[in-house]
């Protein structure tokens, strides 16, 4: 058999070009530290990479909402622990107010401060995060979610709460719940004085006694003076009923019906009253003016020890209320850090599983690339000593 020298150059290019291009294929590997530098390489491995990458992605852009949303939840929950301290302080005052030394002015003057806590209170409700974004906007609010107006404090937001998912919180708080639906009283009904009393008379904030017995009516207890002697009626004002009859009053001694108890103190004028009414959901603001607006304006110490009374019942439930919610920003806090640790985990697993697919082993990359090398070194040399072979060479 007789192989042509031209055969045996183009046999030898080809196993120089072969050896060339395994050898650039292994350094493209060790210089990328990729086993698949492009989907032809591996179309499997390629496919098994893409997919890890596009969740790869979703979750970065999943953490990167998720930090947003802890930041607002951050501050919200800051916010609601400042506006605690303020009520803290304004409860205080409120209890000073009390102080039978003080005069009008005193109180005029413990008016003015909570007046500036109130404000501050309201400031808080109405803060933003760092993008602009009420905390306390509930779906959401325009702009500011709370307008100060002279008839009282307006919510202007969506009320509602966000539900909370497996890789996002909430990025707002339902302003609504948390600073708009305070129930007033006792939390189940509402004790005040008549508007045309006259005498000494006051009471506690009253509390249940038998929760199976309350009816959610109204009621009117009616003072008799007669000849020395202080009797009471009890009236069902929703149904006109009589309740109690020309029942003996003691101060300090409670009066019980219908599943309620009230404890009236004081001298009553004949034709005084005291009203009971199902308690009501008001505004934490509301509330607050109310109270500067009894103290600095009470005509009487036994309107003023009411008022008190009332307001300090009232200013505990905001407070709950305050607690509550600055209690549930923690718990997303809480959950937050959780969902950060489940996605980190997934994200390891996700780029494990990326890494399998394409990455070289850089320890087998370096020992083909030394084989490759070696192997085209050889080729080199045979093809040099090929190219110098002729026929002259022998005839010489």
């Amino acid at each position: 058999m007789r192989i042509g020298t031209a055969n045996v150059y183009e046999t030898s290019l080809e196993q120089l070009y072969k050896r060339q291009n395994e050898m650039l294929t292994q350094q493209e590997q060790l210089s990328s530290g990729l086993r698949v530098n492009r989907a032809s390489d591996d179309p499997i491995a390629a496919a098994q990479a893409e997919r890890a990458m596009v969740r790869l992605n979703r979750i970065d852009t999943d953490q990167r909402a998720l930090e947003t949303q802890r930041s607002a939840l951050s501050s919200a929950e800051a916010g609601l622990g400042e506006a605690l301290g303020r009520m803290q302080d304004l409860r205080e005052l409120v209890v000073a107010a009390g102080n039978a030394a003080f005069s009008p002015a005193d109180r005029n003057t413990l008016a003015k401060q909570i007046s500036s806590l109130r404000d501050q209170i309201f400031a808080i409700a109405n803060r933003t995060d760092s993008n602009g974004v009420p905390l306390f906007g509930g779906l959401g609010s325009a702009g500011a979610p709370f307008a100060d107006i002279p008839a009282g404090v307006l919510f202007q937001g969506a009320s509602g709460q966000r539900a909370a998912t497996t890789t996002a919180l909430p990025g707002a708080m339902n302003g609504q719940a948390i600073w708009m639906d305070v129930p007033s009283g006792n939390r189940t009904f509402e004790v005040s004085l008549g508007a045309g009393n006259s005498g000494g008379v006051w009471t506690d904030t009253g509390h249940v006694v038998s929760p199976a017995l309350l009816t959610g009516q109204d009621y009117r207890i009616d003072f008799t003076v007669s000849a020395g002697v202080t009797t009471y009626d009890v009236v069902n004002t929703t149904t006109s009923a009589t309740v109690l009859s020309a029942q003996p009053y003691t101060s300090g001694a409670p009066i019980q019906f219908d599943g309620l108890s009230v404890l009236p103190q004081g001298a009553p004028a004949n034709g005084d009253t005291v009203v009971i009414a199902p308690s009501t959901a008001l505004n934490l603001f509301n509330l607050l003016d109310g109270t500067i607006n009894s103290i600095d304006n009470a005509a009487s110490d036994n309107k003023l020890s009411q008022a008190i009374a009332l307001s300090l019942a009232q200013i505990d439930t905001g407070m709950e209320r305050l607690q509550s919610a600055r209690g549930q920003a923690g718990d997303w806090l809480n959950r937050a850090d959780s969902i950060t640790d489940a996605q980190s985990a997934r994200s390891l697993a996700l780029e494990s599983d990326r890494s399998r697919a394409v990455d070289a082993d850089m320890a087998k990359a370096i020992s083909n690339f030394t084989v490759a090398q070696t192997g085209y070194q050889a080729a080199l040399q045979s093809y040099a000593q090929i190219q110098r072979l002729s026929l002259f060479n022998y005839i010489n």
